[in-house]
């Protein structure tokens, strides 16, 4: 792929908050997952997975276990988040790179004591690296998506699910085609640091 095909998808793709109820081929969908388990995977562990829902009822439990009834009310970006005909969770295994890390080849790591040995820890910067893969493999389908952290319901969410103790939820991607009717994020309108001030050369 050209410099300038990937540049475009990533200057165009948006956090998209109004969808419309259409639902999308599951095949598509897979594509699209298959394209973001393709991200790095630190130690070639492969502790990420994704829980796709895309029924209504396990759409509802999604967001029963995730919001509130009073953020439901007062939100105007609810009704078009919760028309997402497809919901992904992003989930990482602590215990899989923990595992992965006490093997002989990584052992002189001292990450495989346990999660506490990790000053950062890879398996969410792997689910992060998966995330943005699907984000921007659905940008260049022609979909919109958007990224919600998770913040509040995660254990009882996973637990109606059927998803083992083991996982972690890094988040959600919301997929879908646009409706037209989307709210602009206000967090646009902050001034954000340039070039220079972001990018380093030789020394900060």
């Amino acid at each position: 792929m050209e410099l300038a095909a990937i540049s475009q998808v990533i200057e165009t793709r948006r956090m998209l908050r109004s969808f419309s109820s259409e639902p999308l081929p599951p095949s598509l969908v897979d594509q699209l997952l298959e394209l973001s388990l393709r991200a790095p995977s630190a130690g070639n562990t492969g502790g990420t997975a994704w829980v796709v829902l895309d029924d209504p009822e396990r759409l509802a439990t999604y967001w029963d276990h995730t919001t509130d009834e009073s953020w439901r009310a007062s939100s105007d970006r609810w009704p078009g988040l919760r028309r997402a005909p497809v919901a992904a969770l992003a989930l990482a295994s602590p215990a899989a790179y923990v595992a992965r890390y006490a093997e002989d080849d990584k052992a002189g790591s001292g990450l495989g004591a346990g999660e506490s040995a990790w000053p950062v820890p890879y398996w969410f910067g792997d689910a992060a690296f998966s995330v943005m893969t699907l984000l921007l493999a659905a940008e260049a389908a022609g979909l919109g998506a958007c990224f919600l952290g998770s913040f509040r319901g995660e254990r009882s969410l996973l637990a109606a699910l059927g998803v083992p103790d083991e996982w972690r939820l890094f988040g959600t991607v919301l997929l879908g085609r646009p409706d037209g009717h989307d709210h602009r994020s206000a967090s646009l309108d902050r001034p954000k640091p340039g070039f220079a001030e972001r990018v380093h050369h030789r020394r900060w």
